[in-house]
């Protein structure tokens, strides 16, 4: 893997020139021994690194993510684009590997990646204390928060408005443990579980449902795309979206940590969000 090796070899090689300048006064007989003992240890951190890093599919980095959740990730010309593949994209290449892509339903996801169907999950998701019990989790590369989306005129104005109301989510989003979690005191008459942030926006036009609750942009491409919607100013939460990863490939997180920090530095990941984010 072209990543690993390179940024083996530039730590490697600084240790080596601290090693010779502090062996100065040493013997040639000395100095070569030192040499040939660093270069051994080099060949074999770098055959470490390359064991230790692994992918189901030799040269590929297969991400799951269930693409009906845009602009994170859609369905356009039977190809799944938006954030989340464009970043998926960039940290194949980065990593020398191959960005394959697996759709699915979303709370399939980290069973995937748990069960090793796939490599991650790259779907919008939020982090949070439960699925971290699963599976570990990359530095966020995005922040988020969960909102209220109501027809124009609409008498709910709060969170508070929600009780008694039927709720549309997106179903085994963070939107949906919201309104599920006793804690938050909402008691909905009714809540309906959508595949799609697109069906959730059609079923409340429809007035299958009086109120959705999904993550912010989202519910801003669902208002900019059917007339007579609008989401409510008050946030519900504030949240981060990151990788997830299975417990049992640590050197996969660091290698995608490592690259997503190269991402932020150069401003490639910058110039993805801002291609497709909605400003408020």
């Amino acid at each position: 893997m072209k990543y690993f090796r390179a940024l083996t070899a530039v730590v490697l090689a600084g240790a080596m020139t601290l090693s010779l300048a502090a062996c100065g006064g040493s013997t040639d007989t000395a100095e070569s021994a030192d040499t040939s003992a660093e270069a051994e240890a080099t060949d074999e951190a770098s055959d470490d690194t390359e064991a230790v890093v692994t992918t189901v599919e030799e040269g590929q980095f297969i991400w799951g993510t269930n693409a009906s959740f845009p602009p994170y990730e859609s369905i356009d010309n039977n190809e799944v684009v938006g954030i989340d593949a464009d970043i998926a994209a960039e940290l194949g290449a980065r990593l020398g590997l191959e960005a394959v892509v697996e759709n699915m339903e979303f709370d399939a996801i980290i069973p995937a990646v748990t069960s090793g169907k796939i490599d991650v999950g790259i779907a919008g998701m939020t982090v949070n204390e439960e699925r971290l019990v699963n599976v570990n989790f990359s530095t966020p590369y995005v922040e988020a928060g969960q909102v209220i989306v109501v027809p124009e005129g609409s008498d709910i104005t709060s969170v508070e408005d929600l009780n008694g109301k039927i709720i549309g989510v997106q179903r085994g989003t963070t939107g949906d443990d919201y309104v599920s979690d006793a804690e938050n005191g909402i008691e909905a008459a009714e809540i309906q579980r959508f595949s799609s942030a697109v069906e959730t926006g059609q079923a409340l036009l429809s007035n299958k449902i009086e109120v959705i609750v999904i993550d912010n942009q989202p519910a801003k491409s669902i208002v900019n795309a059917n007339e007579g919607l609008e989401i409510l100013p008050e946030p519900l939460t504030s949240e981060q979206y990151a990788i997830c990863v299975s417990k049992d490939n640590e050197a996969l997180l660091d290698a995608i940590n490592a690259a997503l920090a190269d991402m932020e530095a150069d401003g490639t990941l910058q110039a993805i969000l801002d291609e497709y984010l909605v400003e408020d």
